[in-house]
């Protein structure tokens, strides 16, 4: 069977709390990430090409951990990362390029929606995120711990 291709663009939030941990949302069984973790956000909706990121960002965090999470979020992208899989929902394969927003938790429940199963704060050090990710969100974490690094020097 050929794959017809398919490039999406993914926006997700690093969603740091007053200790830094990070928001962290647990794949569902069956998925792609199964037994990973994911960052909040999502693609671009074929609608949503022209709107500003952060209106897209504001939808996405609405859907995936609840209306109810107060947030400030940064403007400008904190990390990158590009992937590929073979979709069975969209029978081919799929490229992503994800950007990384950063965002402060404020307040607020957080409600996960059916497309993960639970979540976690997760300190992200060189050292574990090999154990929490794969894929574009692994890449994104080692990129934004990167950028974060020669940032402080």
């Amino acid at each position: 069977m050929k794959y017809d291709h398919s490039f999406h663009v993914s926006l997700k939030v690093l969603l740091k709390d007053k200790i830094g941990k990070i928001l962290a949302l647990q794949m569902p069984d069956g998925s792609s990430m199964d037994g990973y973790f994911d960052f909040p956000g999502g693609r671009i909706g074929d609608d949503e090409v022209n709107k500003p990121f952060l209106e897209i960002i504001e939808r996405e965090l609405s859907e995936e951990i609840g209306d109810k999470v107060k947030y400030i979020l940064s403007p400008r992208p904190v990390s990158y990362s590009i992937h590929s899989y073979d979709s069975k929902k969209y029978a081919k394969r799929v490229d992503i390029l994800c950007l990384f927003f950063e965002a402060e938790y404020i307040k607020g429940k957080i409600e996960i929606s059916s497309e993960h199963k639970n979540f976690s704060w997760l300190e992200l050090k060189d050292e574990n995120v090999d154990k929490y990710f794969i894929k574009g969100p692994l890449e994104g974490a080692k990129n934004y711990l990167n950028i974060k690094r020669t940032e402080t020097k």
